[in-house]
């Protein structure tokens, strides 16, 4: 869609346009009585001198104040239409000192699917959720009981994964190493590994694989192994920041003693997708990793046609889980995370999970429209 100027008389700029007094400022003034509701930081106009007497003027993104609504009206033909946009969808940030994983800047609660989710969640009073979602473009973020704590189930998966490449970054181990199935290792749940004799030997990167792509928790309990214990690893994930995310137990774990939480699993992806844990290389393999798990019932379920995602589930019947990095067709990236408590094998839960990833998807694929740039050439 193409808009000329969104705010008729939003502003007006008065430039000198002698050579000598090129770059500076002579008028400006907001008309806030025609536009209530917004402000502007005036500090934030930037002015760039051109060649010859050519000024090039750049406005700050205009405030939109608290419960306010911008209208739009988009050049369609004899019919206008009026575009809504909520304030999360505005390029600009309300909270600019708040870091999330040391990398994001948070902007706004994304306020419409949260109203939508909670109606949501009426409809399905037996389950128990916490959700996190971020917006890696905007910073815009859902927390919907975020920091609370689930079983992990299977996405314990996850930062064992990341812990596994930073452990190959630093040459502790090397991808072509050989593991050897020990008995005490193997368990039942997820995967076939068990289902070999042993002492079956296994190479560490087909290990690793087995542990993501098919969610083998014999697999699991080999690498938490070969990195040192269970004990370790949580020093690990607490030198991440991640306050819940906590072995207790090795796999397959089935009374839920293996914590998490939706927001942990969010900062986790976050550090991984800012290359702040692992290199590049080891980064491409985690989420090559991610994109190949079998498992596609829960977030992907909810997702457009053409969007891909990386992501771990966890189920251990009372409880589902699913954590990832979704990358849309226009080139849009979220992070989502999601815990739902159900009773047992109850297929509510996982209609749930689909129909809130369904509307973040939906939310977050609309078109963001961008305020113009005022830039006039004297």
């Amino acid at each position: 869609m193409k808009v000329c100027w969104l705010f008729p008389n939003f502003v007006s700029v008065f430039l000198l346009t002698s050579a000598a007094k090129a770059g500076s400022l002579a008028l400006w003034n907001f008309n806030s009585r025609q536009n209530p509701s917004y402000t502007y930081d005036l500090r934030q106009v930037r002015l760039q001198q051109q060649p010859s007497t050519s000024l090039f003027v750049q406005l700050p993104f205009p405030q939109l104040l608290a419960g306010e609504f911008l209208f739009l009206r988009q050049s369609l033909g004899p019919v206008a239409p009026a575009i809504r946009i909520e304030p999360p969808h505005l390029p600009f940030t309300t909270a600019p000192n708040s870091l999330f994983a040391k990398a994001i800047i948070l902007g706004n609660q994304m306020r419409l699917p949260q109203q939508q989710i909670a109606a949501l969640m009426m409809r399905y009073k037996s389950l128990r959720s916490g959700m996190f979602f971020l917006d890696l473009d905007t910073g815009n973020y859902l927390d919907i009981d975020g920091d609370r704590v689930f079983p992990a189930a299977s996405t314990i998966k996850l930062p064992i994964l990341v812990a596994f490449f930073q452990a190959v970054d630093a040459g502790e181990v090397r991808l072509n190493e050989t593991l050897v199935m020990r008995r005490d290792l193997m368990t039942n749940g997820s995967g076939n590994m068990q289902a070999q004799r042993a002492g079956t030997r296994f190479s560490v990167l087909e290990t690793v694989t087995h542990m993501i792509t098919i969610s083998d928790n014999t697999a699991t309990n080999m690498i938490i192994d070969r990195l040192g214990g269970s004990a370790r690893l949580n020093r690990q994930f607490r030198n991440w920041g991640l306050q819940h995310t906590v072995i207790h137990h090795l796999l397959a774990d089935l009374r839920g003693t293996n914590t998490t939480s939706s927001k942990d699993l969010v900062r986790l992806l976050a550090m991984l997708a800012s290359q702040q844990l692992v290199s590049l290389t080891s980064q491409e393999q985690i989420f090559a990793l991610l994109r190949r798990t079998t498992t596609r019932t829960l977030l992907p379920a909810g997702l457009g046609k053409g969007a891909m995602i990386a992501n771990k589930t966890g189920d251990i019947g009372f409880l589902i889980g699913d954590a990832g990095l979704i990358t849309m067709p226009n080139g849009k990236r979220y992070l989502a995370g999601i815990f739902v408590r159900r009773p047992y094998d109850d297929p509510r839960g996982r209609d749930f999970i689909r129909q809130v990833s369904r509307l973040m998807y939906g939310y977050l694929e609309r078109p963001l429209l961008s305020f113009p740039v005022a830039s006039p050439h004297l």
